[in-house]
């Protein structure tokens, strides 16, 4: 992740939830006082976004010492202890929601990617996210993903050409579509195009698509498209795909899978925040 732009959404996040001050904690504990806290996982999962924790703590506070027992991509079991951190005792509790939000999240995602790579069975074909992540949060989801053993599609609307159904509709045709982006965009920008049938995706082969997508189709339609694509063009295949139905998937020999399960619907790996029973330090 990009330590930069992560320090700017924290700041964002902690101005949200702290505002002008934990009127809590400030009023409880004096800036003197230190205490010791631990991160606590409550369940089994894959780790993503650790870091956060230093980051989070050190933004707050300078004098804070966090140590990590666990990283990124680290398979964790109930009852491990994956970070200490030292510091003033309202610094601590002031960070604890704003940090746990974001690791819970973040070891989710990860912990269904790391699920559906293991589900899928597959040495070719890779998992990949979507653009379907929450607003202000997609570098640390699409990260959460790739800490799964997932890969990441485009980030945004900016960094690939996707012609989607909407798009051919209006231009008139996969063709017309293709001509007037590639008439538009430079050759480093890769275009990839939304097909449903197979005459979609030969229309889209003749048009000179780097990626074609397979669209809500099922296995055996994806397997016989694959079949027609030439080996220069990468495939990928989306919608209506699951846990349970990936292996058939992967089977197929399509180069991508993308979900948009894995960042709009992946639970919250459980991760509480404590203070040890040293307590306070004076």
């Amino acid at each position: 992740m990009n330590k930069l732009k992560v320090r700017k959404l924290l700041e964002q996040f902690f101005l949200e939830d702290i505002g002008e001050r934990d009127i809590t904690s400030d009023s409880i504990f004096p800036p003197e006082l230190r205490g010791e806290g631990h991160f606590l996982v409550k369940d089994e999962g894959i780790l993503s976004g650790v870091d956060i924790i230093t980051q989070g703590y050190k933004l707050l506070d300078s004098s804070c010492e966090v140590i990590l027992y666990k990283h990124d991509g680290d398979r964790v079991e109930n009852g491990e202890i994956i970070a200490k951190v030292y510091g003033p005792m309202g610094v601590l509790l002031t960070g604890e929601r704003v940090i746990l939000n974001l690791l819970q999240r973040m070891s989710g995602i990860a912990t269904l990617t790391k699920k559906a790579v293991t589900a899928l069975q597959s040495d070719h074909t890779k998992i990949c996210d979507t653009r379907k992540t929450t607003p202000g949060l997609r570098i640390l989801e699409k990260y959460a993903v790739t800490c799964g053993g997932g890969f990441n599609h485009r980030f945004g609307l900016y960094d690939g050409v996707m012609i989607k159904d909407n798009h051919i509709a209006f231009a008139g045709s996969i063709t017309l579509a293709v001509k007037a982006v590639r008439e538009s965009v430079g050759h480093m920008v890769k275009v990839e195009v939304e097909t449903e049938s197979r005459e979609a995706v030969e229309e889209a082969i003749s048009a000179g698509a780097d990626v074609i997508m397979f669209d809500n189709r099922t296995p055996e339609e994806v397997k016989e498209f694959v079949g027609i694509v030439p080996k220069s063009i990468v495939t990928e295949a989306s919608g209506g795909i699951t846990i349970e139905n990936l292996k058939e998937y992967g089977k197929t020999g399509v180069d991508y899978i993308s979900l948009g399960m894995l960042t709009h619907s992946a639970k919250a790996l459980d991760i509480s925040f404590n203070v040890s029973e040293k307590g306070a330090i004076r």
